[in-house]
């Protein structure tokens, strides 16, 4: 008989997120923490990796958002902006706070916002 393999993220860093996102998003109704912690339970080679580029032609100033997976420096950021991601290449980072943003941890924006209002998703 065959042993049933585990499903879902190894890393416990990630797995604990997505059970906080979905705690949080029944408690305050909130589909956007529901969204991401759906996003983030796909496998690893399936996140997203968004460039600045993106973010900079999706966002306007001062918006909050959400990337479900990791974040990197290619194209720059004009405006400031507050990014929450799984993770962050050290370029982007500093681009990030050049232009005054903030590059923050999804559970860091989901404490400060625990509605979601405002914070939108980029894929």
């Amino acid at each position: 008989m065959q042993s049933k393999r585990k499903s879902g993220p190894t890393n416990p860093l990630v797995a604990n997120l997505i059970l906080s996102l979905k705690k949080t998003a029944r408690e305050n109704e909130s589909g956007v923490w529901k969204s991401i912690s759906q996003s983030l339970e796909k496998p690893r080679r399936r996140r997203v990796e968004t460039n600045l580029s993106k973010i900079a032609r999706h966002t306007s100033k001062n918006d909050q958002v959400v990337i479900a997976g990791k974040v990197l420096a290619t194209g720059e950021l004009q405006h400031a902006v507050t990014i929450a991601a799984l993770g962050f290449s050290t370029k982007a980072k500093t681009k990030i706070e050049a232009v005054k943003g903030r590059a923050i941890s999804i559970e860091k924006l989901m404490e400060e916002n625990p509605k979601g209002s405002g914070v939108r998703i980029l894929k």
